[in-house]
C-alpha cells in the first residue's frame, strides 16, 4: 500500500519534457494538454484530456506545446484509475471510495457528454461522494475538424467516447470539498420555464406565457454571452447558450435545462475580473484541483489575467458533481 502523502496541492504549466520527467516518477497526476502534446508523454499513473487553454501562474494563455500537470496528493492507498462508457457511467459514484473523492475527465460533443449532463443528478450516490472534473476540448480553430480525447496514461490509450476517472481515497482525518465560483446572479427579468429537459430547446414559458425561446431572445436583444441561471437545491447553476438557429426556432445549450425549474437571464457583470477576484478564496493553499470555463476565458478577457491560487485547465465544461458552465470549480482537501 502506498502511504498517505499529505502536502500542498496545486498544479503547474510546464514543457512536454518536464511533464514527461515528472510522469516517469510514478506519482499520480491529472494532465491537460493539446492532443499533440499528450501523444508525446510516457506511460504512467495519470489520466488526461485534450485542451490547449490554461490558467497558469502568469495568467490565462493558449498553448499547443505546454502541459498542465496536477499531482494528486493527500491520498491513502493507491488511487484507482477506471474508464467509463455509456453503459457504465452511472456507476461512477458507487465505484468511488467511501472516504475520498473522484476526478473525472470526459470528452465534449459526445453521447457520453450529453448523457452525463442530463442524467448525472439521478446517479446512485451522486452528491454523497465528491465528484469533480472537466470536459476535454480542442483549440477553437479545430472544432469540427478534431475530436476531443481523453487518455488512460497507464496504457497510453486515447479515447474519443469514454470518460477517464481517478478514484482517490483519503485518510480518515481528511475530506474533500467541492466548491464552485460563479460570478453570475439571476437577473431581474422574466422567469423562464421549459416544458422538457434537454440541450436543444424551442418552446418555453416566460412568466407563464408560451413563446418560442429563440424568437424571444432575438426580440428582446438578449446578450447571449450571459447564461441562464437557476437555483438547483441552493446552488446557482449556469446554463450557457451555444447557438441560436432562428430559421428552425431552436436554441442549443452547453448544458441541459431541466423541466419545472425557473431560470432567469444572468444580470450583466460590469467588471468581471473585479467580481472574480473578490470571490476568490483568500489566504488559502492551492487547491487539489481547479478548472475554469472556456466561455469565461473568451467573454471576460482572461488571457494574461492571473487568478492564483486557482490555476488549471480552461475547459469545455466543468463538473461539480453535475455538469456546470461559466463556472470555476475547485477541490480542497481539508481536515
Amino acid at each position: 500500500m502506498i502511504p498517505a502523502t499529505i502536502s500542498r496541492g496545486g498544479g503547474m504549466l510546464v514543457s512536454v519534457a518536464e511533464a514527461a520527467e515528472r510522469l516517469r516518477s510514478g506519482r499520480f497526476h491529472s494532465v491537460a494538454a493539446d492532443e499533440a502534446a499528450l501523444r508525446q508523454l510516457p506511460a504512467g499513473n495519470w489520466i488526461g484530456g485534450s485542451i490547449p487553454y490554461f490558467m497558469g501562474p502568469a495568467g490565462g494563455e493558449v498553448s499547443r506545446d505546454k502541459v498542465f500537470l496536477t499531482e494528486v496528493r493527500g491520498y491513502r492507498g493507491a488511487p484507482e484509475i477506471r474508464r467509463y462508457d455509456l453503459r457504465s457511467i452511472a456507476r461512477v459514484c458507487t465505484d468511488a471510495p467511501e472516504h475520498g473523492w473522484s476526478l473525472i475527465i470526459l470528452p465534449a460533443f459526445t453521447a457520453l457528454h450529453s448523457a452525463f449532463a442530463h442524467d448525472a443528478p439521478e446517479y446512485a450516490d451522486m452528491y454523497v461522494k465528491p465528484l469533480a472534473g472537466w470536459v476535454a476540448g480542442v483549440h477553437l480553430d479545430d472544432i469540427g475538424q478534431r475530436a476531443p480525447v481523453v487518455v488512460d496514461g497507464r496504457t497510453l490509450a486515447f479515447d474519443t467516447e469514454s470518460a477517464m476517472v481517478m478514484h482517490i481515497g483519503l485518510p480518515p482525518d481528511r475530506y474533500a470539498r467541492v466548491d464552485t465560483l460563479n460570478v453570475f446572479q439571476p437577473g431581474a427579468g422574466e422567469s423562464i420555464r421549459f416544458p422538457q429537459s434537454g440541450f436543444l430547446v424551442s418552446g418555453c414559458e416566460v412568466d407563464g406565457l408560451p413563446v418560442n425561446f429563440a424568437g424571444w431572445l432575438g426580440r428582446h436583444r438578449i446578450d447571449v454571452r450571459l447564461p441562464l441561471v437557476a437555483d438547483y437545491c441552493g446552488a446557482r447553476i449556469n446554463v450557457s447558450i451555444k447557438r441560436i438557429d432562428a430559421a428552425r426556432g431552436t436554441v442549443e445549450l452547453y448544458a441541459p435545462v431541466f423541466e419545472g425549474v425557473d431560470y432567469r437571464i444572468a444580470a450583466p457583470v460590469a467588471d468581471y475580473m473585479s467580481a472574480f477576484r473578490s470571490a476568490l478564496p483568500r489566504d488559502t493553499d492551492p487547491p487539489a484541483f481547479s478548472c475554469n470555463c472556456i466561455l469565461n476565458y473568451l467573454y471576460s478577457g482572461l488571457e494574461g489575467q492571473r487568478t492564483e491560487p486557482m490555476t488549471g485547465p480552461i475547459t469545455f465544461g466543468e463538473i461539480a458533481y453535475q455538469l456546470v458552465n461559466q463556472t470555476l470549480v475547485h477541490v480542497s482537501i481539508e481536515g
